[in-house]
C-alpha cells in the first residue's frame, strides 16, 4: 500500500506527575494578579531603535490603509495581509435572529470562559491557530499559540461527547436529534473562535460526515445556521493527521510503532518505520496504513453496549478480526515488530480510560494520562475488570462515566485485537488526536516556530490546572 505523505494542499505522556511525561501542549500560564503584564527586561527587552523603526513602519501602512487607531489598525493590517486563501472561512449564520442569539449565548455561559482571563490583550500579538473536530462522538475544538519546536500552548479547548453517528450503521443516515447536539456544541465553537484573532484554522469533520447518506447536507445545514464550513477530510488524512500530534512522545531510540486511533465510527492504524532515519515529522516514516470502518459506536451498536457478556465480547473482537484480515500491509514492520525498540502508541478515548482505571484516578486529569506507559498486562486486567462490572458500575467510575459507559468495552475488544496483531509489551497512551495533529501541521507550514523562536518567552503565562479532556 502506497505510504502517506505529508501532503500540503490535503483538504488524548513517562510516568505520572514526573519529568517523562512530556506531552505535546506546554500547559497554559497567565498573569497571577489578573492584569497588567510585566515589563520586558534583560535580554528580553527590545532595544529602543527597533522599537521606533517598527512604529514608522507600522505608522506608513496605517495611513496606506486610512486606519486612525494604531493598535487596532496594527491588527487589521496584520491578519488581512497573513489570511490564506486555504484558511477555512467563518461565515455569518443566517436566520441568526435575537431569540437563537440569547439562546446560544446562555449555553456559552458555562463554557465559553472556562479558560478565559481578562489579560489577553498582549498574548493576542502571539499568532494563534485553530483546530476543530467534529467526530462521530466527539465535538472538539482547540486553539493554541506555538512556543518551542514542535509544542504550544493551550489558550482554550472546548470538547463535547455529541453522538452523531448514533443509528447511523443501521439507517445509513444521521438523525435529527444527533445533528441538533452537534450544531449547538458547534455554535459554542464559532463562539469561541470569534473572541480571539486566528491566523490559520482547520475545521474538519470524519467519518459519521464522510459515511452518512445525508452528511454533506448536514455541512451545508451547519454552515448556515453556525457560520462554520466544515471540510470533510478523507480516510488517508485522517490517519496522517491522528500520526502527526504524537511526535513528541516518541522517544530517540525507537525504532518502530503502530499508531492506532479508535474513533467512534472508524479506528485508523498505522505502521511506522524510523530504522532508517530519524525525523521529528512522524508521518514521514509512515510504511502502511489502513482505516477500519469500525469504532467504539458502530460496533456497540451492533453487538449491544450496555449489557455485555464474555461472549459478546468475543463476538465483537470477531468481526474486528474479520475487518482486519483485509489490510494486506500489516506485516511490513517485519521483524521490527519483534524488537525490544518496538511499541504501540493509543490515540484514543479507549485507551486514555484504561489509564485512569489503571492509576484509580478519582477524577480524570491528562497531566498525569498523556504519555504514560501501560504493560501488557496492565490492559489485560483493566480489560477483565471491566468486563466484570455491569452498567452501573461503570458508570459509577469517574473515568469513564454515564457518556462512555455503553462504548468502552467495545474500544476494549477493538484494543484487544489490534495487541493480538501487534504483540508489544508496552503500550504509550496519548491524551491528543486529531486536532493536535491539525495544530502541528498549521504551524509548521506556517513557520511558526522559526518566527516565534524567542518570542513565547517575552509572555508570561499563568499555568492552567484544569483537569478535563481536552
Amino acid at each position: 500500500m502506497t505510504p502517506l505523505i505529508d501532503n500540503p494542499k490535503g483538504s488524548e505522556r513517562g510516568k505520572p506527575g514526573g519529568d517523562g511525561a512530556k506531552g505535546l501542549h506546554d500547559r497554559l500560564e497567565r498573569h497571577e494578579d489578573g492584569g497588567t503584564v510585566p515589563p520586558l527586561a534583560g535580554s528580553f527587552a527590545v532595544p529602543s531603535s527597533k522599537k521606533k523603526r517598527a512604529k514608522r513602519r507600522q505608522k506608513g501602512r496605517l495611513r496606506e490603509h486610512g486606519e486612525s487607531s494604531y493598535e487596532g489598525g496594527a491588527e487589521k493590517v496584520h491578519h488581512s495581509k497573513k489570511r490564506s486563501r486555504k484558511t477555512p472561512i467563518l461565515t455569518k449564520p443566517q436566520g441568526d435572529d435575537d431569540r437563537s442569539k440569547r439562546e446560544t449565548k446562555s449555553v456559552l455561559a458555562n463554557d465559553v470562559n472556562k479558560h478565559s482571563h481578562p489579560s489577553r490583550a498582549r498574548a493576542q500579538k502571539v499568532p494563534l491557530y485553530a483546530a476543530l473536530d467534529l467526530g462521530t462522538n466527539n465535538c472538539r475544538l482547540l486553539i493554541a499559540a506555538p512556543t518551542k519546536p514542535g509544542h504550544f500552548h493551550v489558550i482554550d479547548a472546548f470538547s463535547r461527547i455529541v453522538r452523531l453517528g448514533e443509528g447511523l450503521a443501521r439507517t445509513g443516515r444521521l438523525n435529527e436529534n444527533a445533528m441538533e447536539r452537534a450544531i449547538e456544541a458547534l455554535k459554542v465553537c464559532r463562539l469561541k473562535l470569534d473572541q480571539r484573532k486566528i491566523r490559520r484554522c482547520r475545521l474538519i469533520a470524519t467519518e459519521a460526515c464522510r459515511s452518512a447518506e445525508n452528511g454533506k447536507v448536514f455541512i451545508e445545514r451547519v454552515a448556515r445556521e453556525t457560520g462554520i464550513n466544515l471540510e470533510i477530510i478523507d480516510r488517508e488524512t485522517e490517519a496522517r493527521l491522528a500520526v502527526a500530534g504524537c511526535g513528541t512522545l516518541v522517544e530517540e531510540d525507537t525504532d518502530a510503532i503502530v499508531v492506532f486511533d479508535i474513533g467512534g465510527g472508524s479506528s485508523e492504524i498505522v505502521l511506522i518505520d524510523r530504522s532508517k532515519k530519524r525525523s521529528p515529522r512522524l508521518a514521514e516514516h509512515i510504511i502502511a496504513w489502513t482505516s477500519l470502518p469500525v469504532g467504539v459506536i458502530t460496533l456497540a451498536e451492533r453487538f449491544g453496549g450496555e449489557n455485555v457478556s464474555v461472549d459478546d465480547f468475543e463476538k465483537m473482537k470477531d468481526y474486528v478480526r474479520s475487518l482486519l484480515k483485509g489490510f494486506k500491509g500489516r506485516d511490513k514492520l517485519g521483524a521490527l515488530a519483534k524488537s525490544p525498540h518496538f511499541h504501540l502508541l493509543g490515540t484514543s478515548g479507549t485507551v486514555t480510560t484504561l489509564a485512569g482505571i489503571h492509576l484509580e484516578l478519582a477524577k480524570y486529569d491528562r497531566r498525569l494520562i498523556d504519555g504514560i506507559w501501560l504493560k501488557n498486562d496492565d490492559v489485560e486486567r483493566m480489560t477483565k475488570r471491566l468486563l466484570s462490572w455491569n452498567l452501573a458500575e461503570r458508570v459509577a467510575n469517574p473515568c469513564i462515566g454515564h457518556d462512555r459507559a455503553d462504548l468502552v468495552l467495545a474500544g476494549c475488544a477493538i484494543l484487544d485485537v489490534i495487541r493480538e496483531e501487534w504483540p508489544a509489551e508496552r503500550l504509550r497512551v496519548a491524551d491528543r488526536g486529531l486536532r493536535e495533529g491539525i495544530l502541528t501541521e498549521l504551524m509548521s507550514r506556517d513557520g511558526a516556530w522559526r518566527k516565534r523562536r524567542h518570542l513565547n518567552e517575552r509572555f508570561y503565562l499563568r499555568k492552567n490546572h484544569g483537569s478535563e479532556r481536552l
